[in-house]
């Protein structure tokens, strides 16, 4: 089996508006039903663990009953840092039964169901999994104020979600973290109890809502996509 963590349990605070981000609503529905869908339509995802503020559990259970998603099957309490709420998740993931543990911003609506399919087909073969896109950008490294080098970007990627591991690893690599700290992603994790992770080719479109700006552009893409 395979499980899917979708992680909306932060304030979005750096969004600055009144109510969080993953609730607004894009073209009639919330951003966070729009990222459901695309798991819900996956068919390597078996199961879907939701994780919201706390707060926020017992309004959107109503939402998720009218978008009529049925791999949601719970609905878990978030931490104070991304790692807390991805490990309560965790904790709610069926040990025996599960085989591959993927991990999915709630803010990225955008990912298709063939990139979350091609992620955990890759962690099965190797363990650990990240979906990434190329970076398009001239890299400065800058110290004091002064650009001293320009990296080559031809060897980075922008690390994108779903992130999908072995259930073992993810297990371990949790059992050697420190979920106080501010760790931005799974593969930080599993990197520092070293595993080698493999990169999945993703669409650059694949974005995280983080700023008002970026409302617009998913708006756009979705429209594409619908027309």
């Amino acid at each position: 089996m395979n499980s899917a963590i979708i992680v909306a349990a932060g304030s979005g605070a750096r969004f600055g508006a009144a109510q969080s981000k993953q609730f607004l609503e894009i073209l009639g529905k919330p951003l966070l039903i729009h990222t459901l869908e695309r798991f819900e339509s996956c068919p390597t995802v078996d199961e879907i663990i939701l994780v919201l503020p706390a707060a926020e559990i017992e309004n959107f259970q109503n939402t998720i009953e009218k978008y009529n998603l049925k791999k949601i099957v719970k609905t878990i309490a978030g931490g104070k840092t991304r790692a807390e709420s991805v490990l309560n998740g965790f904790n709610s993931v069926e040990s025996e039964a599960t085989e591959i543990v993927a991990v999915h911003d709630g803010a990225r609506p955008l990912v298709s169901p063939e990139e979350i399919t091609k992620t955990i087909e890759t962690a099965r073969q190797t363990g650990a999994a990240c979906l990434v896109a190329v970076v398009t950008d001239t890299i400065k490294e800058v110290i004091g104020g002064k650009i001293i080098a320009t990296i080559d970007r031809a060897k980075l990627r922008r690390a994108l979600t779903p992130q999908a591991f072995r259930y073992e690893i993810l297990k371990l690599a949790f059992e050697n973290a420190d979920t106080s700290e501010a760790a931005t992603d799974e593969c930080f994790l599993v990197e520092k109890i070293g595993y080698e992770i493999s990169a999945v080719e993703g669409s650059a479109k694949n974005i995280k809502v983080t700023n008002r700006e970026d409302i617009a552009i998913v708006e756009s893409f979705l429209r594409q996509s619908a027309a």
